[in-house]
C-alpha cells in the first residue's frame, strides 16, 4: 500500500469515527487499567469532544487516575470503577489507549449485551475489537489520533482540549526524547501551545517532578538490579511489601523501568511488579535493537516495539525465568 493509499485509508477512518460520535448519544468513554499519560489525557479529549458536540457521556476507569493528571478538563468527572460503580449499561462505548478488550477490566461488565464499540489506539498489537476502528500503530500516541480527529470534525481548540492531546503526546514521547517524536508530532506540540498550554509547567509537573514515596521505591527497587550475563538484559522487582513500606500505590512505579533500560550496553530493561501472591505484571523497554512488543506477545502481552508490558502468573522465580527466557529468545 503507498503512502497516499494509507493516508487516504486513514482519513477514511477518522471520518467514520467521526460519524460514530455524530450519530449516537450517551458514551461510556474508557481506557486501559493503570492508566497512564496518554490513557488520562485520551480520555480527557474525548470527554471534551463529546462536550462541544453536546453529547451526554461518563467517563471511567477499572481504577484511579493518578492525581498528577489533575489539570486535565474533565479529570474530576473521571468515575472509579473501585469506588463508584454505574447501575446502568451503555449501548455506546468509546476505547482510547486499549490494546485488547481484557485491557478495560470490570468496566466491560457495564457494555450493554448489543454495545457498539469505537476503538480509537496506536499499539500495533491491537486486534481491532471495535465495530469501529480507528487503529493507526505509527501515532506516537493516541493523543495524537485525538488530534486528527479532532480537526476532522472541525471542532474548535481551547486549552482545555489542547491541554489534553499535548498531555498524551509529552508522556508518550518521553518529553519528546524518544524515537517515536515525530516532525508532526512537533508541528502539533507546536500548534498546542499557541493554544495555550504551558509545556513547561506540564513538563515539570507530569516528567520532573516526583513524590517521596516514589524515591522510596526506587531506593529498594534499585536494591534487587540484576543483570544476565551479557548485560544485555536489566530488570528489577517490586512486590507488595515494598509499596507498603513506601506507603505507595502502584500508580508511583512510573518512570521505574527506565532505570534498567538507560544503562549503558542494556538492550531491554525489565520491571516486575507484584500485583498480588504469585501474579506480577511485567514493564519491558528497550533501546534501538530489541522489539518488547515481540517478548510481551509471546508471554501473552503487547505494547510497542520499544514499549510493552504483560501479567505473568506464578512465583517470583518462575516469573523471572519465563520472561528473561522470552527477553533472550528476542536478542539471538
Amino acid at each position: 500500500m503507498t503512502g497516499a493509499e494509507t493516508d487516504r485509508q486513514y482519513a477514511a477512518m477518522l471520518e467514520e469515527a467521526a460519524r460514530f460520535i455524530r450519530s449516537r448519544d450517551h458514551f461510556l468513554v474508557v481506557s486501559h487499567v493503570d492508566p497512564d499519560g496518554d490513557a488520562a489525557g485520551s480520555t480527557c479529549a474525548v470527554g471534551c469532544i463529546l462536550e462541544q458536540c453536546g453529547k451526554r457521556f461518563t467517563l471511567i476507569n477499572n481504577g484511579e487516575i493518578p492525581r498528577k493528571f489533575s489539570h486535565l478538563h474533565g479529570y474530576d468527572r473521571v468515575l472509579d470503577l473501585k469506588r463508584e460503580r454505574p447501575q446502568a449499561k451503555f449501548r455506546h462505548i468509546i476505547s482510547v489507549d486499549c490494546a485488547d478488550f481484557a485491557r478495560f477490566g470490570a468496566v466491560s461488565e457495564l457494555f450493554d449485551e448489543e454495545y457498539e464499540l469505537l476503538n480509537i489506539d496506536h499499539h500495533s498489537t491491537n486486534d481491532r475489537f471495535g465495530t469501529v476502528n480507528v487503529v493507526k500503530p505509527d501515532a506516537a500516541a493516541t493523543a495524537e489520533i485525538l488530534y486528527d480527529l479532532i480537526r476532522t470534525m472541525g471542532l474548535p481548540w481551547t486549552k482545555e482540549n489542547a491541554e489534553c492531546v499535548y498531555t498524551g503526546l509529552l508522556t508518550d514521547t518521553g518529553g519528546f526524547r524518544y524515537s517515536n517524536t515525530t516532525p508532526k508530532v512537533m508541528r502539533i506540540a507546536s500548534e498546542l501551545l499557541e493554544h495555550g498550554v504551558e509545556g513547561a509547567k506540564l513538563a515539570q509537573a507530569l516528567l520532573e517532578t516526583v513524590s517521596y514515596a516514589h524515591i522510596l521505591l526506587l531506593k529498594r527497587a534499585l536494591a534487587t538490579l540484576a543483570f544476565t550475563e551479557d548485560r544485555r538484559i536489566a530488570w528489577m522487582v517490586v512486590e507488595q511489601r515494598d509499596l507498603a513500606a513506601a506507603g505507595a500505590k502502584m500508580s508511583e512505579l512510573d518512570g521505574l523501568v527506565n532505570y534498567p533500560r538507560n544503562i549503558e550496553g542494556v538492550d531491554i530493561g525489565i520491571l516486575f511488579k507484584e500485583v498480588r501472591e504469585n501474579e506480577y505484571k511485567i514493564s519491558l523497554r528497550s533501546g534501538k535493537h530489541a522489539d518488547v512488543s515481540a517478548v510481551a506477545q509471546r508471554l501473552g502481552g503487547g505494547g510497542h516495539v520499544r514499549a510493552a508490558g504483560v501479567t505473568v502468573a506464578g512465583t517470583r522465580e518462575e516469573v523471572i525465568a519465563r520472561v528473561l527466557e522470552a527477553a533472550r529468545a528476542e536478542l539471538t
